[in-house]
């Protein structure tokens, strides 16, 4: 949690720099692309008041993010999202505002960039959290066991060497490569006294249920307690390890 804050406060604090700087100081070079450009380009750029609207966006963004910050220590499940599509929804959106104020014959041009960055960003975006929020369900077969979704997979029951239910879940310690959410944890992550492990984790819903095969580490849970229970009945059952 702590280190998530500290990632967002910095942030924060560039884009309040860096727009503070085209702002008061008018370093105006801090904007991209602006350096290489014409002379003529850059002093009608300026007349238009695009610099400091740049600077603005930047500085406006970060107060949005700044008030948002405290939400990280709430209970409300959310919070990094909500920061993360604040920051996109404005730095976007306001670059497609500041094509208004690009040279003339350039104009359209920034119109269609902006947008088609924007629609791209959004359609990614949307597309990885619909994925990372799709719910991981485990089905029992009849010689292996499944778990679907995004880091799902199957694995034999003959592999399987422990299966144990616990009411707390251990220490999550880093994300190697997966979604690492307020909400949830999915994907690969080491965590504290098992080390690299596969994550399908509702934060805050326990049980949780932990299997340990001979190459894998896992751990899943459903934000149903009883759906995570029969889980670990049904593997029981069928590969009959118990801790």
């Amino acid at each position: 949690m702590w280190l998530l804050f500290f990632i967002q406060l910095m942030v924060v604090l560039i884009f309040l720099l860096i727009g503070w700087g085209i702002v008061k100081k008018e370093a105006y070079g801090l904007i991209s692309s602006f350096r290489s450009r014409p002379k003529e380009e850059q002093e009608e750029l300026i007349q238009n008041g695009y610099p400091q609207r740049t600077g603005k966006l930047l500085i406006g963004t970060a107060l949005a993010l700044l008030v948002l910050l405290p939400l990280l220590f709430t209970p409300f499940p959310y919070a990094m999202e909500v920061q993360i599509g604040a920051m996109v929804v404005l730095l976007l959106g306001g670059f497609i505002y500041l094509s208004k104020y690009e040279i003339p014959k350039k104009r359209k041009k920034s119109y269609i960039i902006s947008t088609s960055v924007a629609v791209v960003t959004f359609g990614f975006l949307f597309v990885i959290f619909f994925l990372g929020f799709q719910e991981a369900e485990l089905a029992v077969k009849e010689d292996t066991f499944v778990i679907s979704g995004v880091y799902g997979d199957q694995w034999d029951y003959e592999n399987i060497t422990q299966v144990e239910l616990l009411e707390e879940m251990p220490d999550v310690l880093i994300r190697t490569n997966g979604y690492g959410m307020q909400s949830l944890s999915k994907g690969h992550f080491k965590v504290k006294g098992y080390g690299s492990s596969l994550l399908f984790i509702y934060k805050g819903h326990s049980p949780y249920l932990y299997i340990k095969t001979k190459d894998d580490n896992i751990f899943i849970n459903s934000k149903d307690a009883q759906q995570t229970k029969d889980w670990y009945h049904q593997l029981i059952e069928q590969s009959g390890k118990v801790e």
